[in-house]
């Protein structure tokens, strides 16, 4: 095996070392980019075997371009994991055994996540399987520059899926959730903005040769080219009823179905409502500088670096 694990880390002692076990058996090189935690992640970590870097935050895209482009990598292949991700043992086994048998053609490899909430596997709902490309060749992938909804993209090959246990399973609780989530749809509003008013640069519009999951392109499609350019009432509460009823979400029990409705409800009106929220912020604003420190001093973003 010649693969190098990537995960970016602030603040997640409760998960790192459970992240780091799991690939243990496949890695031959694990770094950890850490955002200078206050808490124990740096140590963990490091009794883990993993090689830990302090890099300064500005949002994922950057800090994992930075990596890429930064770290010591000798390794043949690049994972990318997130802290509070499991590879479990069969897709282990099969990244093991079958990831240096792949041909030269094969530039990257897909996998199926799934995602845990408050202990239950969501099973419905559109949820499962996510497609996320997470391994490529060195030198044949990069991330997108997106403050949201970043993915990573190859070149000079196809990709092909393995299937196998890869699990978002984050332990905080509901207030962690909902914090978190809140910070996302941020994030979103501004990448949702910058669509519409390009201040910022801005990839991942499906040009070119670079690949990324057919799954992940198709959402993005519906998701700018529809979803975005509809009225955010109408458009969350019509995704909220498809995930629930057309993609038999409410079979997902009582967990299952609070996550549709905070994941596929709230944090979809959420977005909807800071987008309108700035755009109102913005009125009469045409310069991409003034745009970004009007963003910047009402959310705290640093879009100027």
């Amino acid at each position: 095996m010649s693969l190098a694990v990537i995960v970016l880390t602030f603040n997640e002692e409760r998960h790192i070392a459970r992240a780091l076990r799991s690939v243990a058996p496949i890695a031959s090189e694990i770094f950890v980019v850490d955002s200078y935690s206050t808490d124990r992640t740096a140590e963990l970590a490091k009794s883990h075997g993993a090689t830990v870097v302090e890099h300064e935050f500005i949002n994922y895209a950057k800090q994992f371009q930075w990596a890429l482009d930064n770290l010591p990598i000798t390794a043949s292949w690049i994972m990318r994991l997130d802290a509070d991700e499991i590879i479990e043992p069969d897709l282990a086994a099969r990244i093991r055994s079958e990831l240096p048998a792949l041909p030269a053609d094969v530039a990257g490899v897909t996998l199926k996540r799934k995602t845990m909430f408050l202990g239950k596997w969501v099973r419905h709902g559109g949820r499962y399987p996510m497609l996320l490309l997470r391994i490529w060749r060195r030198g044949q992938g990069r991330i997108e520059s997106r403050w949201m909804d970043e993915h990573m993209v190859v070149w000079g090959g196809k990709t092909v899926v393995f299937d196998g246990g890869f699990a978002d399973d984050n332990l905080n609780d509901l207030t962690f959730f909902i914090d978190k989530h809140n910070k996302y749809a941020t994030r979103e509003a501004i990448d949702i903005i910058n669509q519409r008013r390009r201040f910022l640069p801005r990839d991942g519009d499906g040009a070119g040769s670079e690949k990324s999951s057919l799954q992940a392109d198709f959402k993005r499609f519906v998701k700018e080219k529809i979803y975005n350019r509809t009225p955010y009432l109408i458009s969350a509460s019509g995704y909220f009823l498809y995930r629930v009823v057309f993609r038999f979400g409410f079979l997902d029990g009582k967990r299952g179905l609070l996550y549709h409705a905070l994941q596929g409800l709230w944090y979809r009106l959420l977005v909807g409502a800071k987008v309108d929220e700035l755009e109102t912020a913005l009125a009469g604003l045409d310069d991409p500088a003034a745009i970004r420190a009007e963003i910047r001093r009402r959310t705290g973003f640093r879009l100027d670096l």
